[in-house]
């Protein structure tokens, strides 16, 4: 009986611990990531303002050509949203709905990740101009995972696992709008 006790006992520390930690980790985290793009800043952001167009340039858009989307409102408008339906798991299902766009300068986003894990986001995409030639965008994205979970960004690099993604997505980009 007291080994099974002293088992339990760890056990419990075991599990504790984590629970402990988690209590001072940061639960947000945000990714930035830039380009500069051979174009004028206002066809620059006449392209990126509209979601629909993510889907040449967005990696995530780009994972699973038959995933079932849907489109709600004028994109390139506040409120406008687009859904998604995917059967693959690192696709999943969710929805972005465009909060805000200042013309010619910023697109704000929500996104609600639904599938495989629930979760909120914001995406923010800003144009400023170099020069009369060049423009650089701004590719930002913020969350943040909630208590107990947030125990995993301390073994999780949500800048450079993100970041990638944001950095290919501008590349990509970049080769759009530069053809």
């Amino acid at each position: 009986m007291k080994i099974l006790k002293k088992i339990l006992i760890v056990i419990l520390i075991i599990i504790a611990i984590p629970l402990v930690i988690a209590l001072f980790v940061k639960k947000d985290y945000a990714v930035q990531r830039e380009v500069v793009i051979n174009k004028p800043k206002q066809p620059v952001f006449d392209y990126i303002k509209y979601l629909k167009n993510q889907d040449n340039y967005a990696i995530w858009n780009q994972m699973d050509p038959a995933m079932q989307k849907d489109y709600k409102g004028t994109d390139g408008e506040p409120g406008f949203s687009y859904s998604w339906k995917s059967a693959k798991e690192e696709v999943g299902q969710g929805e972005q709905v465009i909060k805000t766009v200042t013309p010619g300068e910023s697109m704000e986003t929500t996104i609600h990740f639904i599938k495989p894990f629930e979760g909120l986001a914001t995406a923010r995409l800003s144009t400023t101009a170099v020069n009369d030639n060049q423009t650089k965008v701004t590719w930002s994205f913020s969350s943040g995972m909630k208590y107990p979970m947030n125990f995993l960004l301390l073994f999780m690099d949500m800048d450079k696992m993100l970041g990638k993604d944001l950095e290919q997505g501008l590349a990509n980009l970049k080769g759009v709008l530069e053809k």
